[in-house]
């Protein structure tokens, strides 16, 4: 990817770890970012930075060869016209490559079953409907346009700087484990790993479930955070206390489960992870 043009829309966590990446390989990259100080992170980096309003309605963005799109959807509602309107400003100066993070929300509930990327799509919170738009909407510009757009359908994610120490400390209750759905989550740094070999190698069109092939359940994740921060394990409650004490947010993890299957990944974008299982990942966080 030397001396290409890349485009970091929503340029956070994973966005700053992408860019890292992409400074070795002598790109030329510019991250885009809602607030002066986002912006002022990324200049400390060596990193081109814009601020920038994707809900303006008059919205431009940079020319760029290849566009990786990070941003989050609205908060409410099951469109997710931000995207549709950053897609409407690419038209003009049509990047060659495009990279989205989705969720595997799209799936909903899966009943704990393995699955791959043939799943029917029928999520069930808005947020996964909100995803589903957008994946939509990618669809729909990838098949009027020459751009090649790759999706990466992406569960829950840890990392430095993302484990659940405050909900640890206030000890907030979880579902016992004989009751907790199956969830999936990928480590931080191997997204941004698997999110450039998307950019690289992903097969135009394609979706790819992203996780390191090890699912547990929130319990468990909680449990193995709380042993390695030498914190207490937060209380265990039943699935029907669960529903009558949590928010809805947390509940509509608790009400989808699924086993998410990443032949695809390994086969078409040839990524070694560096963190295969949580208890690889997890230590990694506090060297």
């Amino acid at each position: 990817m030397s001396d290409a043009a890349v485009l970091i829309v929503g340029c956070g966590d994973i966005g700053m770890r992408v860019a890292r990446l992409l400074q070795k390989s002598g790109a030329r990259v510019t991250g885009l970012v809602r607030s002066s100080e986002s912006a002022a992170a990324l200049h400390a980096q060596g990193l081109d930075a814009q601020t920038i309003d994707l809900d303006s309605p008059t919205l431009t963005l940079p020319a760029a060869d290849r566009v990786f799109w990070f941003a989050p959807p609205p908060t409410q509602g099951e469109h997710d016209p931000r995207l549709r309107r950053g897609l409407a400003a690419l038209r003009s100066r049509l990047p060659r490559r495009f990279v989205y993070i989705s969720t595997s929300g799209v799936y909903g509930d899966c009943d704990g079953r393995w699955i791959d990327e043939d799943e029917p799509l029928k999520p069930q919170s808005e947020r996964g409907k909100r995803r589903l738009d957008a994946e939509r909407a990618l669809d729909e510009f990838g098949g009027q346009t020459r751009c090649e757009v790759v999706v990466l359908r992406v569960p829950g994610i840890y990392g430095p700087g993302r484990l659940p120490i405050e909900r640890l400390r206030r000890q907030l209750p979880v579902v016992q484990e004989s009751e907790c759905p199956w969830t999936n989550r990928i480590h931080s740094e191997d997204l941004a790993a698997v999110a450039l070999a998307a950019m690289d190698r992903g097969c135009a069109g394609a979706a790819y479930n992203v996780a390191d092939g090890q699912p547990t359940t929130m319990t468990d994740y909680f449990s193995q955070s709380a042993r390695l921060l030498g914190m207490p394990e937060p209380p265990r409650i039943t699935l029907a206390e669960a529903r009558m004490q949590l928010t809805p947010a947390l509940l509509s993890f608790l009400e989808e489960s699924k086993r998410l299957l990443t032949t695809r990944m390994h086969a078409d974008l040839r990524v070694n992870l560096r963190y295969p299982n949580l208890a690889a990942g997890l230590r990694s966080c506090l060297e």
